[in-house]
């Protein structure tokens, strides 16, 4: 049955023109339901369906050609000058200067320039390119993402046999470098085919060094100079310091000689803060630190000689495997050794003796890795054995901080640039581990495992962002940390600092307390020792003492006897009591 509703509308109606007012709601039509029609309807289960308005996608992974780049580098002259004139020499640019300033023509030249000069310079000063227009706006926290890294590229050893990848330094212009130092450190074991060149590498192109170093022995330190990114210093296998300036070629520009260098291999070089930018020292096994000037390596400027005993005997010098300097304290240095002691020094001392300050009783082994934090100095970061510690300078007697003991070999550590709280180390299993002691001191906050192979130096980009690891099998991977552990982070410094002088205090009672605990000690033993000295001032002849001895001997044997006979009595009175006892009993029964 088909229903139809009839609407009716007067004529008049029709096309007039909508009135638009404020007036109340009238009711024009009313429908009600009609209860009959629902035998008509169905009912239906509900049914959801997704519709996409996009096409659909998949993701496939695709290995394509990389593209090879190579870098053509161009050495600018300042130019301008006559050919005759050397733009390196003072005095004849200041002639040359002087007579072109008396020149007619050079004066009416500036006074035409200077106009237009002084038109760009007001354009510049029209608008301020660096103003800050949001400085009021309220910055946003970013979301706390996990702990994480990536691997953004492998730099692999181009010979065929593989050496460690035993140093890495970044270049100190943004970090674009890399250089690596390659050697074989296992005694006896290195082949005559093993090649002695290490790499500089640019971390956009993998698949070939930009360039090669070509020492006389394989390098097992290399350090850029901080003032200058295209000069660099290392040190050899054989003992000597060679010095680079990229843009003269491959071949040091200067070495020392070998009977002026190190007797064992250079484990550490590092640049000094000086005026010229050309001082830096250097510390090996054979217990010598070096100071040299790279402009002429012929000898060292300055030794020092790690004795303990402060005599300066190179017999019993203790061989440094770490280096450290801060440029903030230029007279410090401290010095990591084989036998796990840190030695701290003053370099400005009258005398070698006065050199070494002091000692850190730190590892059970060598200590790999030395580092003082960037924000707080005197807080330094070892590393050896199975842990890592953290020190602060005026306790010498245990480390503030220390890791647990990890079940593999610990061999090189290194401070955040950026975050004070945040150190990296690497380990014999091929495992990173990034630790931010403000948020977990017992475990690493990221694990991460690297490659199968032993790692054995580490290195971080001066913005925190880029790791570099070192392999046993000569590569270099280059990882990117996660924004959260290379951000500093809010009030960070202040909590670090707040950790660390707690941790300092904490210290320091236990080691005053131990310090009592050893008076007390001392002082008992200085008693029994005395007691002991006043029984030797008081002994006899050995005759008298034989003589006291017999008699003490007899008259003890006579009160044994006394004793017997005084017991063998009492027993014989017992028995004669018992007797009679006996014997009255007997008597008592007869009677009755």
């Amino acid at each position: 049955m088909e229903i139809v509703h009839v609407y009716s509308k007067l004529r008049s109606e029709f096309g007039r023109q909508c009135l638009f007012s404020d007036r109340p709601a009238e009711l024009l039509l009313d429908l009600p339901p009609d209860p009959s029609l629902t035998l008509s309807f169905i009912q239906k289960s509900p049914r959801d369906q997704a519709v996409q308005a996009c096409w659909e996608t998949s993701e496939h992974q695709v290995n394509t050609e990389r593209f090879e780049t190579t870098s053509c580098g161009i050495n600018h002259m300042e130019g301008g000058w006559p050919k005759d004139i050397n733009p390196a020499e003072m005095e004849q640019t200041i002639r040359v200067r002087k007579k072109v300033e008396k020149d007619e023509s050079f004066i009416n030249s500036v006074l035409q320039l200077g106009s237009v000069m002084e038109h760009c310079i007001r354009q510049n000063n029209a608008v301020d390119i660096y103003q800050e227009c949001f400085e009021d706006e309220e910055v946003v926290e970013e979301i706390q993402e996990p702990p994480s890294a990536k691997t953004v590229n492998i730099f692999r050893d181009p010979n065929e046999i593989k050496r460690t990848v035993t140093s890495l330094s970044w270049q100190p212009d943004g970090g674009r470098k890399l250089a690596v130092a390659y050697s074989c450190l296992e005694f006896q074991k290195s082949s005559k085919d093993i090649s002695l060149d290490s790499y500089i590498w640019d971390i956009e192109n993998p698949n070939r060094p930009e360039m090669m170093l070509k020492p006389t022995s394989p390098l097992v330190c290399l350090d850029y100079n901080p003032k200058d990114s295209h000069t660099l210093v290392g040190g050899s296998y054989n003992g000597q310091i060679a010095f680079w300036d990229t843009r003269k070629g491959n071949q040091p520009v200067e070495f020392s000689s070998l009977e002026h260098s190190h007797r064992d291999p250079v484990y550490k070089i590092i640049w000094l803060q000086s005026k010229t930018g050309t001082d830096a020292f250097s510390a090996s096994t054979d217990g010598q630190v070096l100071w040299w000037d790279v402009r002429k390596l012929a000898e060292p400027t300055e030794c020092l000689v790690l004795d303990p005993s402060r005599e300066g005997n190179l017999d019993q010098a203790l061989g440094a495997t770490s280096l450290e300097f801060e440029p903030t304290m230029p007279t410090k240095f401290m010095v990591g050794t084989e036998q796990g002691l840190v030695i701290s020094c003053n370099r400005k001392a009258k005398t070698p003796a006065e050199k070494i300050v002091c000692t850190y009783d730190s590892h059970h082994g060598p200590i790999y890795a030395l580092q003082r934090n960037p924000f707080f100095p005197k807080n330094f970061l070892t590393v050896g054995d199975w842990t890592a510690r953290i020190w602060s300078e005026d306790i010498k007697e245990s480390s503030i901080m220390c890791t647990k003991y990890q079940m593999s070999y610990l061999t090189d550590a290194c401070w955040s640039p950026v975050r004070p709280s945040v150190f990296f180390t690497v380990k014999m299993d091929g495992v990173l581990d990034v630790w931010d002691i403000l948020f977990k001191q017992s475990d690493p906050t990221l694990s991460l495992k690297v490659c199968d192979n032993s790692l054995y130096s580490l290195s971080v980009q001066d913005n925190g962002r880029l790791v570099a690891c070192g392999s046993q099998l000569g590569e270099a991977t280059l990882l990117e940390i996660c924004s959260g552990l290379s951000n500093l982070q809010k009030n960070e410094k202040s909590l670090l600092a707040a950790m660390f002088e707690r941790e300092s205090k904490r210290e320091k009672i236990l080691e005053a307390r131990q310090r009592e605990v050893r008076l007390k000690e001392r002082s008992r033993s200085e008693q029994s020792r005395e007691e002991e000295a006043g029984r030797e001032e008081g002994e006899e002849d050995p005759k008298q003492l034989i003589a006291r001895a017999e008699s003490d001997f007899y008259s003890l044997v006579e009160a044994e006897v006394k004793r017997r006979e005084k017991k063998d009595e009492v027993m014989k009175e017992k028995d004669i009591c018992e007797e009679k006892d006996v014997k009255d009993e007997e008597q008592r029964g007869t009677s009755e």
